[in-house]
Parts: C-alpha cells; sequence; structure tokens
C-alpha cells in the first residue's frame, strides 16, 4: 500500500489517471449540515459561517476527500430577482419564473455576481473553508450551466419552446448566461474554490437528443468551461450520458458525473485516459440501503471503474438526498477504506 496522501494529493493524483493510494470518495452533502446544526435550511443557508461550519464538522466525521458548499440551485434565479421556497425537511426550490414571455429576454442584463448577499454567503463559507484546510481538501465550486439554468428561469415547457421555436432569442439568453456563469464561476475560484461543478442537465440525453445537444448545449459548454479559470467537472445530475460522452470529454471537462441508470465499467472502458468519473452510487435507493447493501455497491463500483485512476466514488446525483441517513453515510466511508486502497483486490 502507499502512503497515506492528503485529499487533495488523492484527487489530483487520480484526475491525473494514476493509482493514489486509495480511491478518493466525494459525499456531497448539502442539507445534511442544516441537520447537523439542528437548523431550519432557511436560517441555516442565510450564513455562510454555518455552511463552512457544518462542512468542516461533517468532512471530520466522515472522512471523505472535499467540502460542497452548495447551497441551493435557486440561489442563482435569486440573483436575476427570482424566489426560492423552503421546506422544513427537504431541499429549497425555486419559486416563480422570471421570464414569463419571449420578450423580456431582450430586456435582460446579467447580474452582478459580486453584489448579490447569497453570493457573498456562498463565497464567506469558500474562504472560510480555504483557510482552514484548502491547502490538504478540495473546495468545490458549483455553477448551473447557461443551458439548463433557464428551467428555473422559464419553467421547462417555455423553454423547450424558446430552444425549438426560437433560437435567435434563445441565443441571446445564452449569452447573457454563459457571461454569468463564468462571472460566477470565477469569482469562488478567487474566494478560495479548488475547482468548479458545471451542473448541465438539460444535455443529456435523457433530456434533449444528441442532435440538439450538438447545436446547443456542446457548444456553450465548450465556451463556458473555456472561460472558467480552473478545472471543471461537468455533472449531468442523473443523467445519461453515453450517448454523448466523447462529446463531453471534447468540452474540456476534467471529470464527469456519471449516472446509475448506465454501466460503469462500460463508462470507464470508454472514458479511460481521456475524463475522469464520479459516481454513480444510486441517490435515491441509498435512502433504504442496509449496511450490507451499502457495502456491496461500493465494492461494485471499485471493483468497476478504480482500476488505473480516472475515478471518484460519490453518488449520481451530485447531492446527497436529504433522508439519506447518518449510519449509510458511515457505512459508504467505511466501504471506500475496505476495498478501495491501491493497489485493489481482486
Amino acid at each position: 500500500m502507499k502512503d497515506a496522501m492528503t485529499p487533495m494529493e488523492r484527487v489530483l493524483t487520480t484526475l491525473g489517471h494514476e493509482e493514489p493510494d486509495r480511491v478518493p470518495y466525494f459525499l456531497l452533502l448539502t442539507g445534511h449540515g442544516a441537520q447537523l446544526l439542528n437548523m431550519h435550511p432557511e436560517e441555516y443557508f442565510s450564513n455562510g459561517k454555518n455552511v463552512a461550519r457544518a462542512q468542516l464538522k461533517m468532512q471530520e466525521t466522515y472522512g471523505h476527500d472535499c467540502f460542497y458548499p452548495f447551497f441551493y440551485a435557486s440561489l442563482e434565479t435569486q440573483a436575476w430577482g427570482g424566489s426560492t421556497v423552503f421546506y422544513d425537511d427537504g431541499p429549497p426550490n425555486a419559486g416563480k419564473p422570471i421570464i414569463e414571455s419571449f420578450e423580456q429576454i431582450d430586456e435582460l442584463e446579467v447580474p452582478d455576481v459580486m453584489g448579490h448577499k447569497g453570493f457573498d454567503e456562498v463565497r464567506k463559507a469558500i474562504n472560510i473553508l480555504y483557510r482552514e484546510k484548502g491547502e490538504d481538501i478540495p473546495i468545490i465550486g458549483i455553477v448551473m450551466s447557461p443551458f439548463s439554468l433557464p428551467v428555473m428561469q422559464m419553467g421547462f415547457d417555455r423553454y423547450f419552446d424558446l430552444m425549438y421555436e426560437d433560437r435567435e432569442k434563445f441565443w441571446k439568453l445564452m449569452d447573457v448566461n454563459k457571461q454569468f456563469c463564468t462571472e460566477w464561476a470565477n469569482s469562488q475560484l478567487e474566494a478560495g474554490a479548488t475547482a468548479i461543478c458545471y451542473f448541465d442537465p438539460v444535455s443529456s440525453p435523457t433530456i434533449v437528443p444528441r442532435e440538439t445537444f450538438l447545436e446547443t448545449g456542446y457548444k456553450i459548454a465548450k465556451d463556458t468551461i473555456g472561460n472558467i479559470n480552473g478545472a471543471v467537472a461537468t455533472h449531468l445530475a442523473s443523467g445519461r450520458s453515453m450517448p454523448i460522452l466523447e462529446d463531453l470529454q471534447d468540452t474540456g471537462a476534467a471529470a464527469l458525473g456519471v449516472s446509475a441508470m448506465e454501466d460503469l465499467a462500460e463508462l470507464k472502458d470508454r472514458c479511460e485516459g481521456k475524463i475522469s468519473l464520479l459516481g454513480n452510487l444510486n441517490a435515491i435507493e441509498m435512502r433504504h440501503w442496509t449496511a450490507e447493501q451499502a457495502d456491496n455497491k461500493v465494492r461494485q463500483a471499485i471493483q468497476k471503474a478504480g482500476d488505473g485512476g480516472g475515478y471518484i466514488l460519490s453518488d449520481n446525483h451530485g447531492e446527497m438526498v436529504w433522508d439519506v441517513s447518518h449510519e449509510t453515510l458511515l457505512n459508504i466511508a467505511n466501504a471506500v477504506k475496505k476495498y478501495g486502497s491501491y493497489p485493489l483486490q481482486k
């Protein structure tokens, strides 16, 4: 067994398609922090100090290889004047869409990412984590892709009407969204984030056909990722990637979050040496796993994708479901340590 590495060394080694001391694992915990501090989600996410404190405690408890100071997706639409609905026991959700007609797109102006309190709190959390342990543990910043953000800006139906019926207005919206996404990503990197997770579920063939993706989301990702001043991982948030794997490799992303609906061994075979994989434990089924099931699922994932590096074990969604138990998280962590040390058991 190789000498123990820091999480930063471990992750950088695997992203370089080499084997570290063990398979890295990311527990992408958000709402669990509110539970830990016994706070309502609205109170918890109102102050970056809360998020940083919980991230530090959870990493200490579970030993995973990153900090994940993601608040909630609709924080981005709040910057455009939108609202968020908070729940007692689940993730916040976007309120009413801010774009109700195609004509409004002509009037849109890119929000100032440095002038929004919610974003200030995210940067505060990142900065605290960086000061505490940023040299040793990767800090993952998060953005919604310009191509996927309109689901919250407009609603699914209206956005798909725009995409297929008015490409001129569609590209106007993409232009402002690309600028917003790039500036928001780079401000997180400047605050101390190590890398950016680029959430892009609409690009998945689960949602749009490859032909549409190549005309739209692919070009947008290539432009946007190229302007982000750090490493980027693309995440399709449970969506399938197999039909567009080579296209995603061509966007400049260093890693790809992959779906539980696809075979991890086949994904690894097609991506080996080209793009690292993140996944693909089933985030929904995980809520009901026994200790034995957690052990088996982790072992199988490592056997399928661990060889040669280029693999980080995580859930398939990009965010741990709120009611995954403390015991299950510990069982996952213990199983990685049991089966994930290099050289891997055959």
